[in-house]
């Protein structure tokens, strides 16, 4: 098993990563908050790993952090919660609100997850209670854009298409939200996208 990679990320996107470790691109599909953490940074990088294996394919993905792969792993471990809803889930609500929705037994905020309904919603929960450290949990907010108004929304309409969602729709969305602030970052677009689908 793969533990971590460390190297140069060469392309990144609000869903994956490609990181670049002893002449070898790996390529990790990545939540928004890995996204954002991959934005920060300069030069080489650190990222955790998980690796599915199956029969028809071999998936890598990539955490900038040990607590939102420690979420990740608790989540695939729910019977109904496979790694694409795991990263939809990580990717629409930060590792501390998770848990303070968990703890708080609020199946309603999970069930606004794309693909996530209200018997998976209330499994997580009753699954994840016990396993979860009890934490405050708190919105964050998004920092202000400095990108043009049309590559930010068509890097967030290509990650919502990316990530499932009809691309009629996803434009219809975006632009509610960019009309209401054309300041906004891409990672804050698609959080604010991903609860208003």
């Amino acid at each position: 098993m793969i533990e971590y990679i460390k190297g140069i990320v060469t392309d990144h996107t609000p869903t994956y990563a490609v990181v670049e470790a002893g002449g070898i691109g790996y390529m990790l599909n990545i939540s928004l908050a890995s996204f954002e953490e991959i934005q920060r940074s300069k030069g080489e990088i650190k990222m955790l790993v998980h690796e599915v294996i199956r029969e028809d394919a071999h998936t890598l993905y990539g955490f900038m952090s040990a607590r939102e792969r420690d979420m990740f792993r608790l989540l695939i471990g729910v019977s109904g919660v496979g790694p694409g809803t795991a990263i939809l889930i990580l990717s629409s609500l930060s590792v501390p609100d998770l848990e303070a929705i968990i703890n708080a037994g609020d199946h309603s905020r999970l069930k606004n997850v794309k693909g996530i309904g209200v018997k998976t919603a209330q499994r997580i929960i009753v699954d994840l209670k016990d396993k979860i450290k009890h934490v405050e949990g708190t919105l964050s907010l998004q920092p202000e854009a400095t990108s043009s108004y049309s590559d930010v929304y068509e890097e967030a309409l290509a990650a919502l298409t990316a990530l499932g969602f009809v691309r009629q729709q996803s434009q219809k969305v975006l632009k509610r939200i960019f009309d209401a602030d054309p300041a906004i970052k891409v990672e804050g677009a698609i959080k604010k996208a991903l609860s208003m689908m």
